[in-house]
């Protein structure tokens, strides 16, 4: 099961070409991935004030297919590939109609941020992920 997310982009997402600026495209599939945590129910900063857990991506492999421009409105697409005790491998696409201009896996791990270190997810927010797969 996936999660849609629609982006628009704007000028400062840009180069002078008016094309999205590669590093632009982790922002957007950030946001793929925090809103698909908000449709279950998870906030991030809530989770980190109440468990001391946070997410941070320990790997990520891209492929530009094709350049999105200013002013294209593009879905941002979202699927558990993967899920671990500590870590959750997600496949993401950025998509402009029916053209796909991005693909990626992006591996996140669960941790004790203030340690550092990796830590198994909340039952709870893993059953959650798990229902996604």
């Amino acid at each position: 099961m996936s999660q849609q997310i629609p982006v628009r982009v704007y000028y400062e997402d840009t180069d002078s070409g008016g094309v999205v600026y590669y590093a632009n495209y982790l922002k957007y599939l950030e946001r793929g991935r925090t809103e698909l945590l908000r449709s279950l129910g998870v906030e991030q900063q809530k989770l980190l004030a109440e468990t001391g857990l946070a997410f941070a991506v320990r790997s990520l492999s891209a492929e530009y297919l094709k350049p999105a421009r200013l002013d294209d409105l593009l879905q941002i697409e979202t699927a558990i590939q993967d899920l671990g005790r500590a870590q959750v491998t997600f496949a993401q696409s950025v998509v402009r109609g029916d053209e796909i201009l991005l693909t990626a896996t992006v591996r996140v791990a669960c941790l004790v941020l203030a340690k550092g270190k990796p830590a198994a997810m909340p039952k709870e927010l893993h059953e959650l992920f798990n229902a996604l797969i």
